[in-house]
């Protein structure tokens, strides 16, 4: 699974992305950020935002519900506003 990191998440995380094969009981979004989260410092930190994290997967905005599997893009960024 390809994870990416933008904006104050990448900050706090302290990478763009990386490749990681996540435990068979993450299924869904939400599984992911709890256990990314688990990973380092950074990544608690990050995730200790959650609900001020947004999500999409394979470049499709999606909610926490959303599956996850093997192969899947993940991105994590802030919410998006326009100007």
């Amino acid at each position: 699974m390809q994870i990416l990191y933008f904006a104050w998440v990448r900050q706090k995380v302290g990478l763009a992305e990386e490749r990681l094969e996540p435990p068979a009981e993450v299924r869904d979004v939400e599984g992911l950020m709890r256990w990314l989260a688990g990973r380092s410092p950074g990544h608690a930190a990050a995730f200790a935002q959650a609900d001020q994290i947004r999500a999409a997967v394979n470049q499709e905005f999606c909610g926490r519900g959303q599956p996850v599997a093997a192969g899947d893009e993940v991105a994590f960024f802030p919410p998006v506003t326009g100007g």
